[in-house]
C-alpha cells in the first residue's frame, strides 16, 4: 500500500483508496507525518479535535476512529489491518510505502553520487514525487504542520542542489528560467539566489544577476536590517569584475543549437543508452533525416562525462581519398601534426577520455574506418559517435538508423519552423499532415518547406508537392551547400554510385509502397539485383523492412522516388519499366486468384493486401498505355480478393474504369467475366436497379465464348450477391444452374459454394431438414480443400440453423468459429458480421448487455469499410435490444434510418423486420392504426420472400394492432402453425410479445 502525503493526502493500492470523514483522514495523516513512531493517544486527540471542544469520551472515540481507518485499509488491501497497530502510550502506522520517504532516501544518494549528472538525475527522480505543498489541506493540524515544513525545506534545499549539479553541467539556461520562480517564492534564500546569480550571468544575463542581487539586499535592509553574507557578496563583486572563474571551462567545440530540437526526445535517449554501451556508434540514415543534429544534441549531454572533451571533426569537405583526414582531426583536437600521421594521433590521445564526433563520413568511409579501428585499439579511454549515410564496416561498430518522424512529431517541427505568424488549428490540420506524410517526415525537408508558408500557405504548398525539387529551395545561407535544396540532399547520395546501381534505383521507383526481392529482380533487372539493393540499402537510398506477409520489402522515401523517376525520364527508360511492372503484378495477381480458393488463402490474401498499391499502380500503367487485355485480366484476377476483403468500392471503381475502356472486340470471354465481376459487386455494394435483367444479360454473354464453367460461376456469383434480395425462385434457379454447371466440369470448390448458397436460400424459406444436410456437405467440401472462407459461410448457416431450432449454446459455436475464422483472415466485414450474429444470439438468449456490445462492434467495424449490409445488420440488432427494454425511441431512431435502404435494395427480409418491429413501437405507444399498417406492409414483404419466420412475425404483430379478437386469434394460430412447420419454435426473446398480445385478447370482448 502506497501512501502519498508530498501534496494532497493519497492513498493507493494501485487504484486510488478513498479515506472517508475528515477525522479518519486527519487521523491518517498525524500518523504518516511520524512516520513509524509512536503517537500518544493525548497528542492524536489534541490534533484531532484542536480548538474544538473534544468529545465526552475522547478515548472510545478515538479508538472508534482508529477501528474506520483499519477497515479501510483492510477493506483496500487484504492483510492491510496490521499497518495501524496500538501501542502504549497510544498508535503507530508500522508500514507502508510513504513517498516522503522515497524522496528523503533519494536526496540522500544524491548527495553522494559522483558526479553532477547523476545528482541532478537523482534529484530529477525525487522531486518528481511533489504534487503540491506537503499535506495540503492539513494546515490547521500542529503536529503535520511541524512535519510539512521540514519536507518543504528539505524540497527547497534539494532545488537548490540540483541547480548547482546542472550548473557544474553547463545548463545555465536551464537552470535560469527554473529557478525564477522559485526565487520569487523564497527571495531572502540566499544559496538559491546565489545559484540563480550564476546562471543569469553565464547565461549572458549580467544586468539580471546584479539586479537580483540589489532585490535581495533591499529586502534583508528592510525587514531584517542585515547585509548579504560574504559568499553572495564575493560572488557580487566576481559579476561586477567579470571574473573569469565564472565562466565554464571550455570542454567543447560542438556548436550552440540556434532552435531547439523537436520530436526527438526519444531518439536522444536512445542513442545516449547506445552510446554508454558501445564505443562506435554510428547513426545512419538518409540525407536530410537529421543525423547530425541528434549527434550533437546527444553529445552535448554527455560533455561532463567525458575528462577530456567531446570534440565534433566535420568531414563534408574532405576530399574522397581522405588525404587530410588526420590533419583535420589533430586541428580539431589542438595536436601537432605527425610524420606517420595515424600512429602520432593515437599514440598523442593514448591516456585520455574522450568522444570524438565524426559528422558527414559516407563518402570518406574506407579512410574514416581505418583510423577509428585504430584509435579505438590504441586509445582505450575513446568513444567515437559518427553519422554517415552508409556503415563504416569497423569491427565492434554498432549501428543506429535514425527514424523519419512520425506524423504528430513531424507536425509539431512543421510548425515550430513555419514562423511565429502561423498555429495549426483544424482548418490546415489536414494538409500540414499531408505535406508531413508526403515528405516521409524528413526534418530538412520539412524545414525547407516549412519556409513557403509565409508565401503560399499549407493548401498551396502541399498542392505543389509534385513539383519539389523547385518548391523546396533556397535554405538557410549558413547551411552546407548540400543541405540547401532537397535535390542536392539527394545529389550527394545518387552521384558517387557506379551506374548499374543508379539503374536499379531509378527502376525502383515504378513500385508504389515498395516491392519484394522478386518484385525488383523482375522489374529491375539486368544482372545481379541483390548484391545492388544491398549496397543501396546500406547507403540509406533504399529502405528495406518486413512486409504484413513477413517478406522483406524494399521502398524509397517519396522525395528519393520522384528524384528517380527524373532520373527514369532522362534514361528513356521510364515507358519499359512500367511494362515491366504491370506485366510482373499481373502475372502476380493470376498466381495467386486460384489460392484464394485453398488452405493458402490467408497468406495469399496477406500478400495481395500488401501489394494492393502495386497493383492499382499496374492497373493505372495498363489503361495508361492502352493494354486492355492486361487491364482486364488484372481486374478479373483481382475481384475475389476484393470481394473477400470487402473493398466493393474498390472494386467497382476499378472493374467500370477498365469496361469503360477496354475496346469492343476485346477478348469476349474476359469481357464476360469482368461484367459478371462488376454486376455481382454492384448489387454487394447496394445497387438493386434490375438486378433480373442484368443477370440474365451477364449471363447471356457467356454463351458467345461457350464458356460453360464460366457461365456456371457467373450464375453462383450472381446468386451469392442476391442472396435475401429480390425474387427466391430465381435465385434457386441461378444456384441450380450454377449447381449442374460446376458439377459436370468437377469443379469441387463451386460444387461446395453451390452448396452452400443453396443450404442458405432452404433456411430462408423454413426447409431446415434440407439447410442442414446441403449445409454438412459444403462443409465437408469446403473443408477438404482448406477454403476457410467458404467453411465461414456454411457455419453462418448451421449457426442460423441452430438459432431458428432454439439452440443456442450451439449457433453461438458456430458463430465464434466464424469470428475467429474471419479474423484470422483479415476479413473485416465478415468479421462485422460474425459479431452482429453473436449479438443476436445473445439478444434471443436475453443477454442485453452483451448484445449491445456486440452490435456496436459491428456497427462501427462496418462503417469503417462503408458496408451498408453490415452496417443495417448491426443496427437494427440494437433497435432489437433497445425495443425489448422499453426505449421506443432510440429503437425507433435505429429502424427509421434504415427503411428507405431497405426499400431501394428491394431488401424484403430486411424489410419485413424493420417494419415489423416499427409496428410493434407503435403499438405499445397506443397508436393501433399506424401498428397495423406497418404490419399489413411487413406481412406483404414477408410473404414475397417465402422465409417462415419472417411471415411468422409479421403475423404476430398483425395481431396485436387488429380490433377483432377473433381475427387475431386466427393471425396468431397462423403465426403457431408457420412456426411449427418450420421446425423453428418461438424465440424466449419473442414471447414477450406474443404473451401480450394473448393477453390483452383474453381481456377483449368479442364484436
Amino acid at each position: 500500500m502506497r501512501f502519498g502525503v508530498l501534496g494532497p493526502l493519497e492513498v493507493r493500492t494501485g487504484e486510488r483508496v478513498a479515506v472517508p470523514d475528515r477525522k479518519v483522514r486527519t487521523l491518517l495523516a498525524v500518523l504518516l507525518a511520524h512516520r513509524g513512531r509512536v503517537v500518544a493517544s493525548g497528542r492524536l486527540i489534541d490534533d484531532l479535535w484542536g480548538g474544538a471542544p473534544a468529545p465526552s469520551r475522547p478515548a472510545a472515540t478515538l479508538q472508534a476512529r482508529v477501528s474506520q481507518l483499519r477497515r479501510t485499509l483492510e477493506d483496500a488491501e487484504a492483510g492491510a489491518r496490521a499497518l495501524v497497530e496500538s501501542r502504549p502510550p497510544g498508535y503507530v502506522l508500522a508500514a507502508g510505502d510513504v513517498d516522503a520517504g522515497v524522496f528523503e532516501e533519494l536526496v540522500e544518494r544524491a548527495a553522494a553520487a559522483p558526479d553532477p549528472r547523476s545528482k541532478a538525475g537523482l534529484l530529477d527522480e525525487a522531486l518528481g514525487l511533489w504534487r503540491g505543498e506537503a499535506f495540503a489541506g492539513f494546515e490547521d493540524v500542529e503536529s503535520v504542520r511541524v512535519e510539512a515544513a521540514r519536507l518543504e525545506e528539505l524540497r527547497l534545499a534539494a532545488v537548490e542542489e540540483r541547480a548547482e549539479a546542472r550548473l557544474a553541467l553547463g545548463e545555465h539556461h536551464r537552470v535560469a528560467g527554473e529557478l525564477a520562480e522559485h526565487v520569487a517564492g523564497h527571495p531572502l534564500r540566499e544559496r538559491l539566489r546565489a545559484v540563480h546569480m550564476r546562471a543569469l550571468y553565464r547565461a549572458g544575463r549580467q544586468d539580471e544577476a546584479l539586479r537580483s542581487y540589489a532585490e535581495l539586499r533591499g529586502l534583508l535592509r528592510d525587514e531584517l536590517g542585515l547585509d548579504p553574507g560574504p559568499g553572495l557578496a564575493a560572488l557580487h563583486q566576481a559579476i561586477l569584475r567579470q571574473d573569469p572563474s565564472l565562466d565554464v571551462r571550455p570542454r567543447t567545440n560542438l556548436p550552440a543549437a540556434v532552435t531547439e530540437l523537436v520530436g526527438r526526445a526519444d531518439a536522444l535517449r536512445e542513442v545516449r543508452a547506445r552510446l554508454a554501451e558501445s564505443r562506435l556508434l554510428t547513426l545512419v540514415g538518409p540525407g536530410g533525416v537529421g543525423k547530425t543534429r541528434l549527434a550533437v544534441e546527444a553529445a552535448g549531454k554527455v560533455v561532463e562525462e567525458y575528462p577530456d572533451g567531446v570534440w565534433l571533426v566535420e568531414l563534408a569537405a574532405l576530399d574522397p581519398a581522405g588525404t587530410a583526414l588526420v590533419p583535420m582531426v589533430s586541428a580539431v583536437l589542438g595536436l601537432r601534426d605527425d610524420d606517420r600521421p595515424s600512429a602520432g594521433l593515437a599514440g598523442a590521445l593514448r591516456d585520455r577520455r574522450m568522444l570524438l564526433v565524426l559528422d558527414n563520413c559516407e563518402h570518406v568511409v574506407e579512410p574514416v574506418g581505418a583510423l577509428v579501428s585504430e584509435l579505438l585499439r590504441r586509445v582505450p579511454g575513446l568513444r567515437v559517435l559518427a553519422t554517415s549515410r552508409q556503415p563504416l564496416g569497423v569491427y565492434g561498430e554498432r549501428l543506429w538508423p535514425v527514424p523519419p518522424l512520425e506524423v504528430p512529431r513531424a507536425v509539431e517541427l512543421f510548425v515550430a519552423r513555419a514562423g511565429p505568424g502561423f498555429a495549426l488549428d483544424a482548418g490546415n490540420a489536414e494538409w500540414v499532415a499531408a505535406i508531413c506524410r508526403r515528405l516521409d517526415g524528413l526534418p530538412l525537408a520539412l524545414e525547407l518547406a516549412a519556409t513557403r508558408v509565409r508565401a503560399l500557405g499549407v493548401r498551396e504548398l502541399a498542392a505543389r508537392l509534385d513539383d519539389r525539387f523547385r518548391l523546396l529551395e533556397g535554405g538557410p545561407r549558413g547551411a552546407p551547400r548540400r543541405q540547401r535544396t532537397l535535390r542536392a540532399v539527394i545529389d550527394w547520395s545518387h552521384e558517387p554510385l557506379p551506374e548499374p546501381d543508379r539503374r536499379v534505383l531509378r527502376r525502383l521507383a515504378v513500385h508504389a509502397d515498395g516491392c519484394t526481392l522478386e518484385a525488383a529482380e523482375r522489374v529491375c533487372g539486368d544482372g545481379d539485383v541483390l548484391d545492388r539493393l544491398a549496397r543501396l540499402v546500406d547507403r540509406s537510398l533504399v529502405v528495406m523492412a518486413e512486409g504484413a506477409d513477413g517478406l522483406p520489402r524494399y521502398r524509397l522515401l517519396e522525395s528519393v522516388a520522384a528524384y528517380c523517376v527524373e532520373r527514369l525520364d532522362e534514361a528513356g527508360d521510364h515507358e519499359r519499366t512500367r511494362r515491366r511492372h504491370y506485366r510482373y503484378y499481373l502475372d502476380l495477381a493470376e498466381r495467386a486468384e486460384p489460392r484464394l480458393r485453398t488452405g493458402d488463402q490467408r497468406e495469399w490474401l496477406a500478400r495481395l493486401n500488401t501489394e494492393s498499391a502495386n497493383m492499382r499502380a499496374a492497373l493505372d500503367a495498363a489503361l495508361h498505355a492502352g493494354a486492355s487485355e492486361v487491364a482486364l485480366r488484372l481486374v478479373n484476377a483481382l475481384s475475389w480478393s476484393w470481394m473477400l476483403r470487402g473493398r466493393l468500392g474498390e472494386a467497382r471503381r476499378a472493374l467500370e474504369r477498365v469496361l469503360g475502356a477496354v475496346p469492343p472486340d476485346a477478348d469476349p470471354a474476359l469481357l464476360a467475366r469482368a461484367r459478371a465481376w462488376h454486376a455481382g459487386i454492384a448489387m454487394l455494394d447496394g445497387d438493386s436497379a434490375g438486378r433480373a435483367d442484368r443477370t440474365r444479360a451477364v449471363l447471356a454473354a457467356f454463351d458467345g465464348p461457350g464458356d460453360g464453367h464460366g457461365r456456371a460461376w457467373a450464375s453462383w456469383f450472381l446468386a451469392f450477391a442476391r442472396r435475401g434480395f429480390g425474387d427466391p425462385a430465381d435465385i434457386d434457379d441461378l444456384i441450380g444452374l450454377a449447381f449442374d454447371g460446376f458439377t459436370a466440369a468437377g469443379d469441387e470448390w463451386g460444387v461446395a459454394a453451390a452448396l452452400s448458397s443453396r443450404a442458405a436460400q432452404a433456411m430462408a424459406r423454413g426447409d431446415l431438414a434440407a439447410a442442414e444436410r446441403d449445409g454438412e456437405h459444403g462443409a465437408v467440401l469446403f473443408r477438404d480443400l482448406g477454403d476457410r472462407w467458404g467453411l465461414l459461410q456454411v457455419t453462418e448457416t448451421l449457426g442460423v440453423l441452430a438459432e431458428a431450432r432454439g439452440d443456442y449454446p450451439r449457433a453461438a459455436a458456430y458463430h465464434q468459429d466464424g469470428l475467429r475464422m474471419a479474423e484470422e483472415l483479415g476479413l473485416w466485414t465478415e468479421v462485422a458480421y460474425k459479431l452482429g450474429r453473436l449479438g443476436r444470439v445473445a439478444l434471443l438468449d436475453g443477454d442485453h448487455g452483451r448484445a449491445d456490445d456486440l452490435h456496436r462492434r459491428a456497427a462501427r467495424l462496418a462503417r469503417e469499410r462503408s458496408h451498408r449490409r453490415m452496417e443495417n445488420f448491426a443496427e437494427v440488432g440494437l433497435a432489437l435490444a433497445a425495443r425489448r427494454r422499453g426505449d421506443l425511441d432510440e429503437a425507433e431512431g435505429y429502424l427509421l434510418a434504415w427503411v428507405d435502404w431497405c426499400r431501394g435494395v428491394d431488401g424484403s427480409p430486411g424489410l419485413a423486420l424493420v417494419l415489423a418491429e416499427l409496428g410493434f413501437i407503435a403499438e405499445l405507444r397506443g397508436d393501433r392504426e399506424s401498428a397495423l399498417r406497418l404490419h399489413q406492409e411487413g406481412l406483404a414483404a414477408a410473404r414475397a420472400t417465402g422465409n417462415p419466420r419472417a411471415v411468422a412475425l409479421a403475423l404476430e404483430g398483425l395481431a396485436g394492432a387488429l380490433d377483432d379478437p377473433a381475427e387475431a386469434a386466427r393471425s396468431l394460430e397462423e403465426a403457431g402453425a408457420i412456426r411449427a412447420s418450420a421446425g423453428a419454435p418461438l424465440p424466449p426473446a419473442e414471447r414477450a410479445d406474443v404473451d401480450r398480445i394473448a393477453a390483452r385478447l383474453a381481456t377483449t370482448p368479442a364484436r
